[in-house]
């Protein structure tokens, strides 16, 4: 086995297999007493853990110059495990992200059935319930500003074939995040799709007169597409156009998440019954010609409280927009998080956050004729999988609202 992992080190220079984890945490470990590894930079600061790969916390400086955890997580490392019905917080979802349409897909005619773990057993959501954002990876290098993670995922594991092991590299340097992510099929052909499953609230909840993200502003400047999907969110083959100054459209100019919230449209835009988002929408960068992905952000999104802004620049193809509307109040906020002298319940009500996830078209692995197989099928003989992706934490004064001092008074941490 180490051979093996060895070797797929050697494809992949920027992952220090054998780096020495530095002592950095203040307690002289590597790990401080909440289970969380630290990692930071100037204007940004992050805990990270094993299980799932996941982001835990993440600290930036807002309009009124006070720091904002911003990310859903939990305070322990440890509970991750013990809540099993956590939402996917922070972590990687693999080894294949989003749906899979009945759990079923085939490859060079041999048919394989995953895990059925969303609608019933309709349909595989994330890898299954065992998916990798439900497992303990490995960390093999851990610095001042960057983690590595890994994990090797079995033949068989969750209905997938062949094995794959993968490394996901967190960096940090000043007011950016940066994220790696590759896979290697080490035995047999597989699909691969991975992203990072984070959910934001730009205020930290600690927005004295709104609890919820709808006030945050979204930008997708190159999604005038987006997937078709069922009343279960599974891609019917279609590509629907998001027309100019309709609920979809992200495009054409910035716009808050909760603007078309009366628009009756709204209704099953997230699935049946449903009223919100949760849509992948496409990049379209081609007709610009050749670009280089780190120049241009394929979506920012900011809030006019904090004035809080994200620029996320990302090589992948696809983004999905998920709104949040399946939190009822049942999860917690983090105690970095909210109002202690309030009569707020501590905890992430309907449309609370925003889930975005880069990542490749969902369901292509059953969609042959939308061509996507050379970014969503790998083999021993293929390179690895690649996702790649930037977040960029600025402070945009003409976004922000008035600072009400007292009305927002902080205590507790």
């Amino acid at each position: 086995m180490f051979s093996k992992l060895a070797a797929v080190a050697a494809t992949l220079p920027l992952l220090a297999l054998a780096a020495p984890l530095a002592d950095i945490v203040g307690n002289g470990s590597t790990v401080a007493d909440d289970g969380k590894y630290y990692v930071e930079s100037e204007g940004i600061r992050a805990n990270f853990i094993p299980y799932g790969a996941s982001i835990s916390n993440l600290w930036v400086t807002d309009v009124h110059g006070l720091e904002r955890d911003i990310v859903l997580g939990f305070d322990n490392a440890s509970y991750y495990g013990i809540d099993k019905q956590h939402p996917h917080l922070g972590g990687v979802p693999g080894r294949y992200a989003n749906r899979i349409k009945n759990s079923t897909f085939e490859i060079d005619g041999e048919v394989f059935h995953t895990d059925p773990n969303e609608h019933g057993g309709l349909n595989t959501l994330h890898g299954g319930s065992n998916g990798w954002d439900y497992r303990n990876w490995t960390v093999v290098a851990h610095t001042t500003d960057s983690i590595t993670f890994s994990i090797i995922d079995e033949d068989g594991e969750q209905g997938f074939p062949g094995q794959v092991i993968s490394y996901v590299t967190y960096t940090l340097t000043p007011y950016q995040w940066h994220l790696r992510m590759t896979a290697v099929a080490t035995t047999k052909k597989t699909p691969i799709m991975l992203s990072s499953h984070v959910y934001w609230n730009l205020d930290g909840f600690q927005n004295p007169d709104e609890a919820t993200a709808l006030n945050h502003t979204l930008s997708l400047p190159y999604s005038g597409q987006r997937v078709g999907t069922d009343g279960i969110l599974i891609p019917d083959g279609t590509i629907l156009p998001n027309q100019l100054y309709d609920i979809n459209d992200f495009w054409s100019s910035p716009k808050q998440l909760g603007a078309n919230f009366s628009n009756p449209d709204l209704l099953g835009n997230c699935g049946t019954n449903c009223t919100g988002y949760d849509t992948c929408y496409i990049v379209n960068r081609a007709q610009n010609g050749p670009y280089d992905w780190h120049d241009k952000p394929v979506a920012t999104l900011a809030s006019p409280w904090s004035g809080i802004q994200i620029d996320i620049f990302s090589e992948q193809e696809a983004f999905q927009v998920y709104s949040c509307g399946g939190q009822n109040g049942s999860l917690a906020i983090k105690e970095t998080q909210g109002f202690f002298n309030t009569s707020r319940p501590r905890v992430v009500p309907q449309y609370g956050c925003i889930v975005m996830e880069v990542e490749d078209w969902v369901d292509a692995i059953n969609q042959p004729e939308w061509q996507r197989s050379k970014r969503n099928i790998f083999g021993p003989g293929d390179g690895p999988y690649v996702l790649e992706a930037t977040y960029n934490f600025s402070v945009n004064h003409d976004l922000s609202a008035p600072y009400n001092a007292s009305k927002a008074t902080l205590s507790g941490y």
